[in-house]
Order: C-alpha cells, then sequence, then structure tokens
C-alpha cells in the first residue's frame, strides 16, 4: 500500500477515523461481542451514516461491513451444527456476502442493523479493477467509517481497499466523458452508470444527490485518483475541468464494459436475492420490523414458522393481508 504521502491514502485515513453516533458503537459493540476474534474489521456506511437524523427517530437500519479471516472460522464459532457452518461457509465464498441482522438495547432505545460479512481477501479483491462489477468498488468508494479494527494490519488492509475502489470508479468511468469534464459529473457519470446495473434502477437524482452530499471530499479525490489510475491529465482552458488522453479503443472498451455489467448485474442482483432468503440470518425479524414501521401490523409468529419462513410464506403473506398491512 501506497505510504501516507499519497493524497488519497491521508485522505481515507482521516475520513474512516471521524465520530459516529453512539448508537452505531452499540451495534458494533454487538456484532463483535456475537462472533468475537473472528472479526477483523467493521466498516460503517450507507443511509445512516449519509443521514444521521435516521436515529433520532428510530427508523434507521444501520448498515455495517464485517470483515473476517476465513469463513470456516467465522460459522463454526457462530453455528454448533457443522453442515449449517459449512453451507454457510460455502454460500459466503461463492456469492458474498452473506447477510445477519441484529437487535439490540440501549439508553436511547432500541437499536438495528443489519450486516454482510466477507472476509478481507475477497474485500480487497473486490475493490480492486481486479473486479467487473462495480457492487463493491461503487459503494465503498463512497465516505465509510472503520469503527472496529483488530490490529494494524487490518487497518492497513482496509484502507488499501478503500482507495482501490476510488481509483477502480474512476478508471472505468472516465474514458466515457467527452471533452472536459469537471469533477461532479464524472461522479455523477459513475454513479448513474453504477445503478444501472442493478436491479433497481434509480434515476439521474440519485447521483446528483450521493455527489452532493459529499461533493468537496470527491472534488479533492478526482485528480489524485486519476493519476493512480494510470491516465493522463491535460490541462484546459478553465481550472474547474479536467480533460484526459484516451484512445478511442480505450473509450469503445468502456463502453462495452459497462454495458455488459448492466447484463450481468440483473441476474447476479436476482441470485442474491435467492440466496439471501436461505443464508439471511435474522431475516424474519428484519422483515417484521418493516411490515410493523410501515403498516402499523405486527404479526405473531409460530416457532415453527420462525424456523421455516419459506415454506410459511404463503399463509403469513394471507394473514397479512386479512389484517390491511399489504394494501
Amino acid at each position: 500500500m501506497p505510504g501516507t504521502a499519497d493524497p488519497l491514502c491521508r485522505h481515507i485515513e482521516a475520513e474512516i477515523d471521524q465520530p459516529v453516533d453512539p448508537s452505531v458503537q452499540t451495534a458494533v459493540a454487538a456484532v463483535c461481542r456475537r462472533h468475537g476474534a473472528a472479526v477483523a474489521a467493521v466498516l460503517f456506511y450507507g443511509s445512516c451514516l449519509r443521514a444521521p437524523a435516521a436515529f433520532d427517530d428510530g427508523g434507521g437500519v444501520i448498515d455495517l461491513y464485517v470483515l473476517v479471516d476465513r469463513y470456516r472460522d467465522f460459522y463454526a464459532n457462530l453455528y454448533r451444527h457443522r453442515r449449517r457452518a459449512r453451507t454457510m461457509a460455502l454460500a459466503n465464498a461463492l456469492l458474498p456476502p452473506n447477510v445477519f441482522y441484529i437487535e439490540c438495547e440501549s439508553e436511547a432505545g432500541r437499536i438495528r442493523a443489519k450486516y454482510a460479512v466477507m472476509t478481507l481477501a475477497q474485500f480487497g479483491r473486490g475493490t480492486s479493477r481486479r473486479s467487473f462489477h462495480p457492487s463493491l468498488w461503487a459503494r465503498f468508494c463512497q465516505p465509510v467509517r472503520l469503527v472496529h479494527a483488530r490490529d494494524a494490519a487490518a487497518r492497513s488492509a482496509v484502507v488499501a481497499a478503500l482507495r482501490a475502489a476510488v481509483i477502480t470508479l474512476v478508471a472505468r468511468t472516465a474514458p466515457l466523458m467527452d471533452g472536459p469534464f469537471t469533477a461532479a459529473q464524472l461522479w455523477q457519470r459513475a454513479f448513474r452508470e453504477t445503478y444501472r446495473s442493478e436491479l433497481r434502477v434509480e434515476g439521474t437524482a440519485r447521483g446528483r444527490t450521493l455527489y452532493a452530499w459529499a461533493a468537496p471530499r470527491y472534488d479533492r479525490l478526482t485528480v489524485p485518483a486519476l493519476q493512480a489510475a494510470g491516465l493522463r491529465i491535460v490541462s484546459t482552458a478553465h481550472a474547474s475541468e479536467i480533460r484526459i488522453t484516451t484512445s478511442a479503443a480505450a473509450r469503445w472498451r468502456a463502453r462495452v464494459a459497462w454495458t455488459a455489467r448492466r447484463w450481468i448485474g440483473k441476474p447476479l442482483t436476482v441470485a442474491r436475492l435467492i440466496k439471501g432468503a436461505f443464508t439471511f440470518d435474522g431475516a424474519v425479524d428484519y422483515i417484521l420490523w418493516k411490515i410493523e414501521r410501515h403498516s402499523g401490523v405486527r404479526p405473531q409468529i409460530s416457532a415453527w414458522q420462525r424456523r421455516h419462513p419459506i415454506l410459511a410464506s404463503p399463509l403469513l403473506v394471507w394473514r397479512l393481508y386479512r389484517q390491511g398491512a399489504l394494501r
């Protein structure tokens, strides 16, 4: 990893150490108690980071990324049944991440969090230019907080991965830009292309919103990221504009690659959703909370329904409909 003289590293090092809401620390402590030494690092990201007011009304779910060394050790400590542990570890390795939901109490009230689990090695690959799909490098080029690091080695690996995410997104997007462009245009284009490769397509306003939330940060990172990506910057008539020299072939490859990401991204998202139906630990509580929050209806379920949510889902859906939760 480049040293502290690297401008990207300097910015990331300062950014990840910024304070977070006490509710986040409470949730992280609960995760670490549950999984112990298997946890190498925990990242806080997402909507609650962008909108801290979500903590005030109890309506937010904290998003965390839990990075581990080996799935086998992580799941062996979590499940008593070896077959269940092996199945979860295999699913996590083949189609990461696996997702968990947790609730804990604090003086401020009930705290809800969902956390994705991935190895440090997979996280490093997924944020680098070795990863074709943007699911990791597009998410973690955005501001995050490192809320737990087991040791200096884990912290260093996280910083390197976050740096790589910024470089990868910029390197994948810059060849799409025609003529001079501003940092705002580059990042908004990047976010727009990213959302087009997901199952849920967002409008162009979403990319503008993400950029606007941390515009000075993105502006500062743009030129260092372009340089780290190996792209040659040439001067323009306006100081706020950037122009890079790219060949016609490079621009064509970038367009083809983003088209391919759109084709791959949607079935990949569906595959993750299907896998999540079987591996989302705590999904029942999460779904019941979402239903109650949006409809005011809190269905009561039996122990059997909790153990077999997929088999029980037709009856539950019908009951929720009768109670007015799905209207």
